[in-house]
């Protein structure tokens, strides 16, 4: 996918002076040789850090080797000032782990005591007011280890993502659409740089693309795409051309920056003036690796690009929409699959999920803007069921007062149709029913949920944790018998 950052990780050994150095760089070239012949590639630092000189020349080798992400690797003790003046000095963003003992043979020259040596780092990070990924038990073998730096790697990916993330916006939200507020202080605290600007902007933007060589170029590849679904090719010339002028303007607006998400208009006046809806070509360049969101929902572009970079694949942004209808769950879910009626729910949009993540799919009008509006100015929607398949619903989003918050809940779409309208799954979470009152209506969340297709709840969940998301504020769909705090404990 393209819009996406690599992350090149380096592991730097440390040790403290009074602890054997050798012991140190022997566990480091275990751990790089189980993480090569598990995952592949990672970057040895040969410098192993006893004190400050030599962070600095373990910084400079690692700046020299292009290492954008760091683990501080605590094969003994380690040096408390000087591994913390690494993850301090380095440019993006560490893991802190430590090596477990080897060998009940070997306690006296070859005991490590890294696994006291990480409470001394863990404490000096604090005192420095110092962001670095700590796993759930951060002391492993080397194969242990190498497991850990690998779930390290989609953490440090969203991490250098957001430092170099714009969101480009236009128009403001429409009416009684007040939920999806954006306070952009916390955009800023994150490292995310906002670009807002007119629907008038884009509306010029697109009639200067009018007759642009390139339109029969992307209406042949949504021919492909669409194939038997195409049942709107009148329209298709109107959303290549407005495909191109989104891609034209993300070139020419990006600045410094180097990867973009969309918070783009698409009611009440875009279809009329348009004359189309931009479902379909937001559902295609997401599945590019350029989120966007629908209706101006900025917060619901950051929660996109953040599961794309995480997922490495295409997500979504749906409505957490309706009930499904007892009948249905009475004849095609009970006894079928484990969930309660109230596990379960419809997520929907128009039609902006990408052909990929859909059962089927054909390119037909919104029937909603349809009952008040001529049906030919908004044809443009991808219409079908979603795949089943494990599925992660969580969002980031500022309060209106700029506290950030979160959730995360981790499901499946279930392989039961819809029979409705629109991009649309039945989608279960264990415990819906008291995640939906308790998180969702009493954390004040707008209606619109990111999905990640796939389950990417441990990774999203140490990336909020990252960002300085509380972690009281990172919400989940607790299982039975665990209460939430607000709720009623005589029910």
């Amino acid at each position: 996918m393209m819009n996406m950052p690599k992350e090149k990780i380096g592991v730097v050994a440390v040790s403290r002076d009074c602890f054997p150095m050798t012991l140190s760089v022997s566990r480091r070239n275990a751990v790089i040789k189980a993480y090569q012949e598990k995952y592949g590639q990672i970057y040895e630092c040969p410098v192993c850090v006893e004190n400050e000189t030599h962070m600095q020349e373990a910084l400079k080798d690692l700046q020299e080797a292009g290492c954008n992400a760091m683990v501080v690797y605590l094969g003994n003790f380690g040096p408390e000032t000087p591994e913390t003046l690494l993850v301090k000095e380095f440019d993006g963003p560490a893991m802190v782990v430590a090596a477990a003992e080897e060998t009940g043979d070997n306690l006296i020259q070859g005991r490590g005591d890294a696994y006291c040596g990480m409470l001394n780092a863990s404490y000096n990070l604090k005192l420095r007011s110092l962001k670095a990924y700590i796993p759930e038990y951060p002391v492993g073998t080397a194969a242990e280890c190498a497991d850990m730096i690998h779930e390290f790697s989609p953490i440090a990916r969203a991490i250098l993502g957001l430092r170099s993330l714009k969101i480009i916006s236009f128009g403001p939200r429409p009416e009684n659409f007040l939920a999806c507020n954006a306070p952009i202080q916390q955009l800023y605290n994150l490292g995310v740089e906002i670009e807002e600007n007119s629907e008038l902007d884009l509306y010029e933007a697109f009639h200067k693309h009018a007759g642009d060589s390139r339109i029969p170029g992307i209406v042949a590849q949504m021919e492909e795409e669409l194939g038997q679904g195409n049942k709107k090719p009148e329209i298709l010339a109107k959303l290549a051309q407005y495909e191109i002028t989104l891609t034209d303007w993300v070139e020419a607006h990006k600045g410094s920056r180097r990867y973009v998400a969309i918070a783009g208009k698409c009611w009440p006046a875009f279809q009329t003036q348009f004359g189309f809806v931009p479902c379909y070509v937001n559902s295609r360049l997401t599945q590019q690796g350029i989120p966007v969101s629908c209706e101006v929902d900025i917060y619901g572009a950051l929660s996109e690009f953040i599961g794309t970079v995480i997922s490495q694949d295409a997500v979504t942004l749906l409505d957490i929409n309706n009930s499904v209808p007892a009948d249905m769950y009475e004849s095609e879910i009970k006894g079928k699959y484990g969930y309660t009626l109230k596990d379960t729910f419809m997520g929907f949009h128009c039609g902006n999920t990408a052909s990929g993540k859909l059962s089927f799919c054909e390119m037909k009008y919104q029937l909603i803007m349809a009952r008040s509006l001529p049906e030919e100015v908004t044809q443009g929607t991808l219409e079908g069921d979603i795949a089943p398949g494990d599925i992660t619903f969580y969002r980031l989003q500022s309060t209106s007062d700029a506290r950030l918050r979160a959730y995360i809940a981790q499901g499946e779409v279930l392989p039961v149709a819809t029979r409705s309208f629109g991009a649309i799954g039945i989608f279960a979470i264990p415990e819906m029913g008291r995640f939906y009152r308790h998180v969702l209506i009493e954390k004040n969340y707008p209606h619109h949920g990111a999905v990640a297709f796939g389950h990417f709840g441990k990774p999203l969940y140490e990336v909020f944790k990252y960002l300085g998301v509380p972690v009281e504020e990172i919400g989940f769909n607790q299982p039975k018998g665990m209460r939430y705090p607000t709720e009623n404990p005589f029910c």
